[in-house]
């Protein structure tokens, strides 16, 4: 793969099935370069092999489709080049969307009511004179902020206090009115007359449900359609609390109230559905630890809450952690839950019945990414070693391939498949990953490539990262040390309060496992990148060992010190991961071991990361360079943590190219080869 075909690449989300079981239908969405912006629509994909997919709207980018639950119409959220995305309706058929809703800031989540009449919805609420709310006052013209707690600004978004996420909630309008047409002429001379707020849009109108300086996500309807569940945050003055709760408000306007689940277990809510039966509450939650503030390495489990009994228990096993993608939960036409689950490298479909029972429905070395079902069938998203995104049917226990909109990719470079080994640690730990190779017999300069988190995991499903070094002749490295998740808690936690110790020989140890068990391997031209926390222990390991004739350091999180106040989750991230004490977080920190490097360093970071903020790398690059270490600083404007996979395609594109320039440059190969002297 080549930088050049990031725009074949297909994302889907999660898939949604009509009642009658015979169709779904699923958002496909690509970076587009014409655009600069991702672009894709709906396709409704047939379940009975019959009919191929079909394209089903025609939007610039049309996301998350949701049937209601008649299945006579399918909600979604259309965004245009210029605006935000707005919820929308189309009748399930296909034809022309009706737009309900024009909010400011867009809209970002929505679920239906169970008597399909109304849709609730969450969106961002700007504060009067922000956010382009007045006219003739724009970002640099705003009134200045009075911040008065510690969270109020979030990597993305932006700041939070002056623009909260709240729910609202509309009625679904006849499907058989008459188009609105906007006044023109005489009739719109005589509406200027009328306040603006007195005037007809055309849209059902939305009530507001919440108004609490707080964020909402996640709606989702009780069975009885009387109440709307959230997942909230708590007060963001209080330090001590990190956590999040269900939260559950009145359709009538009646108010809101959290809902208690009564166990530290479950202290950091992260999804919430209540039963088909209204019996409980299917719940994904963590625990915070005895402080409270304890997120390190602490799995997301599934628990069941009981309304009859007032009890909370957790019902997913031990092993499993339901952290990957907590907004995929949904509740099927068969009253169970369905989950993803990450373990060992794979993401997979679990379903709960309510009030306990656990059912892997598929758990092979796919990624599941999405799920849903509804009249007897299960579909599924997915994404494996040939593919970053596809749909199947489970079917008899397993699940069967329904489309191929990887074939775009597939015929522009064909996908090289990663092999799955087990390295061994200095102190004998298992370490688990993959190596992806070139074509060719090599002997290929290795890449060790180290993903962020760091309580995430690497998988054996196609990556972009290790298809395109690979296709430049690199052979690719990717492990999940101790600290990542998908193998227990354990796992997980097992570098808290010691950053840079068994993770470090974690990696190390998988990079000579790999090169006494690979021949294709060279052994004496190594390189290790990595971003995030793959930037600190890129850092890390550049400063303690110096085997790597290269290194890329990307979006770093590289002093604990200064982390704290600057980064949007700074003030409690450093403290728990390497613990308190400035020593030991100088101990622990890169930057304290600046002056061991001797490693070329590319330093990789964005203008708008407030997650790991530039003056990380700003500084780490300003003393490679006042200490002779031959560096480079690459900055990306207008991006902020999220570049590599959702930033612009044209800087997408650009990053992998500075990327393999510098790899040319001290590790060149024949697909790769070094620039041109002079």
């Amino acid at each position: 793969m080549k930088p050049t075909h990031l725009d074949t690449v297909v994302s889907l989300s999660a898939p949604t099935v009509h009642p009658s079981g015979a169709r779904c239908v699923v958002a496909a969405t690509r970076p587009d370069f014409r655009a600069d912006a991702p672009v894709g629509q709906l396709w409704e994909v047939p379940l009975d092999g019959g009919a191929a997919p079909r394209r089903l709207t025609r939007g610039f980018r049309d996301t998350a489709p949701r049937y209601s639950p008649d299945g006579r119409w399918l909600a979604f959220l259309r965004a245009t080049p210029e605006g935000r995305p707005q919820l929308c309706l189309v009748e399930a058929q296909g034809g022309e969307p009706r737009v309900l809703t024009n909010r400011l800031l867009g809209v970002e989540q929505f679920a239906w009511s169970p008597e399909g009449n109304r849709i609730a919805f969450t969106s961002r609420e700007p504060e009067a004179g922000r956010y382009g709310s007045m006219d003739g006052v724009g970002p640099r013209a705003e009134d200045p902020r009075l911040v008065t707690h510690l969270n109020y600004r979030v990597n993305g978004p932006g700041y939070t206090g002056d623009q909260r996420s709240q729910l609202f909630v509309l009625d679904l309008p006849n499907g058989n009115d008459e188009p609105f047409v906007s006044a023109k002429g005489r009739a719109k001379a005589a509406e200027a007359e009328t306040p603006a707020d007195e005037r007809e849009t055309g849209l059902p109108e939305a009530r507001q449900l919440t108004t609490t300086a707080v964020d909402h996500s996640l709606p989702s309807f009780s069975s009885d359609g009387q109440w709307v569940y959230t997942v909230s945050q708590f007060d963001p003055a209080d330090v001590d609390t990190l956590g999040s709760r269900v939260v559950r408000t009145a359709v009538d306007g009646g108010g809101s109230a959290p809902i208690e689940l009564g166990t530290p277990d479950a202290a950091s809510v992260r999804a919430v559905r209540e039963a088909a039966d209204g019996s409980g509450l299917f719940v994904l939650a963590s625990t915070l630890g005895e402080s409270g503030t304890d997120f390190v390495g602490w799995s997301t489990h599934m628990f069941w809450h009981d309304f009859e009994a007032g009890s909370t228990v957790r019902v997913s096993d031990p092993d499993d952690d339901f952290g990957e993608a907590p907004a995929a939960l949904r509740v099927g036409a068969d009253g169970r839950a369905l989950a993803i689950g990450r373990r060992r490298g794979t993401a997979r479909l679990v379903a709960f019945a309510p009030g306990g029972g656990r059912e892997v429905l598929v758990g092979d070395d796919r990624v599941v990414t999405g799920a849903d079902s509804a009249g007897g069938a299960v579909v599924l998203a997915f994404a494996d070693a040939t593919t970053p995104g596809e749909l199947a049917a489970v079917r008899e226990g397993a699940p069967e391939r329904l489309t191929d909109f990887a074939a775009p990719l597939r015929e522009a470079a064909a996908p090289l498949v990663p092999r799955e080994f087990t390295g061994k640690s200095a102190d004998g730990t298992p370490v688990h990953g993959w190596l992806v190779l070139p074509q060719g017999t090599g002997p290929f300069p290795v890449l060790l490539n180290i993903h962020g988190g760091p309580f995430a995991q690497y998988t054996g499903a196609w990556f972009d990262e290790a298809q395109v070094y690979a296709g430049a002749g690199y052979a690719v490295l990717m492990c999940n040390p101790r600290g990542a998740a998908g193998y227990g808690e354990d796992h997980g936690r097992a570098i808290k309060g010691r950053m840079g110790s068994v993770d470090l020989e974690d990696v190390l140890g998988f990079v000579d496992s790999a090169l006494a068990e690979f021949p294709e391997l060279d052994r004496e031209r190594l390189g290790v990148m990595g971003g995030s926390y793959g930037g600190y222990l890129t850092a890390w390991t550049i400063a303690h060992d110096h085997r790597f004739r290269a290194a890329i350091v990307e979006r770093g999180f590289l002093d604990p010190v200064s982390f704290i106040g600057s980064s949007d989750i700074g003030w409690f991230f450093p403290g728990e991961y390497t613990g308190w004490d400035v020593e030991a977080m100088q101990s622990q920190s890169p930057m304290a071991f600046v002056d061991n490097v001797t490693t070329p360093t590319l330093v990789v970071h964005s203008e708008e990361d407030w997650r790991c903020p530039i003056e990380q790398a700003q500084r780490y690059y300003t003393a490679l360079r006042l200490r002779g270490v031959e560096t480079e600083l690459l900055v990306f404007p207008g991006e902020n943590h999220e570049l590599s996979r959702a930033g612009t395609p044209h800087h997408r594109k650009q990053r992998f190219e500075h990327i393999l320039r510098w790899w040319s440059r001290h590790l060149p190969t024949e697909a790769n080869p070094a620039p041109a002297e002079g």
